[in-house]
């Protein structure tokens, strides 16, 4: 697993090659049926996406803005993972869920990236309510700090 986002690392195609094996990876562990990443820019007060397995419903280019809620604090500001159990959970940390239960998405894991004191973006897969634990949070930490690289180098277009 960690080998192919290795590999996908020495491909001249980036960020495309990296974000697709970590996709790859992540899908067969821990799973998901969405999986999206997020840039963040502090400067802007927005992040950008990155890499989208659902690029119908959610582009790469799209916009959030950063905001004061629970969610950017924990996540975004100190950095911490976040697992949301249930619809519940989604209703209450984002603004698009209702795209989110549509695709069948009632779980997700937040898993920030961070570097030299900074959370510089958010692997965020989502799955069935009650999919993710705390005992999935070491393996995707490691995998999406191997997406440091493509998110260092990604452009918005």
């Amino acid at each position: 697993m960690t080998a192919s986002i290795i590999a996908a690392h020495a491909s001249s195609d980036q960020p495309g090659a990296t974000l697709r094996a970590l996709d790859a990876a992540l899908a067969e562990t821990p799973g998901h049926i969405l999986f999206t990443i997020l840039l963040h820019h502090p400067e802007t007060q927005e992040s950008v996406r990155c890499y989208s397995n659902h690029p119908a419903e959610y582009p790469v280019g799209g916009r959030k803005p950063l905001t004061d809620s629970a969610w950017m604090r924990r996540v975004v500001q100190n950095g911490e993972p976040w697992i949301g159990r249930d619809a519940h959970a989604i209703r209450g940390a984002f603004y698009d869920h209702a795209t989110v239960l549509a695709l069948g998405c009632e779980g997700v894991l937040n898993m920030p990236v961070r570097w030299k004191g900074e959370t510089v973006g958010t692997l965020n897969l989502l799955h069935r309510a009650g999919h993710y634990t705390e005992a999935h949070i070491p393996h995707v930490a490691l995998l999406a700090h191997l997406a440091l690289p493509a998110l260092l180098a990604f452009t918005p277009g």
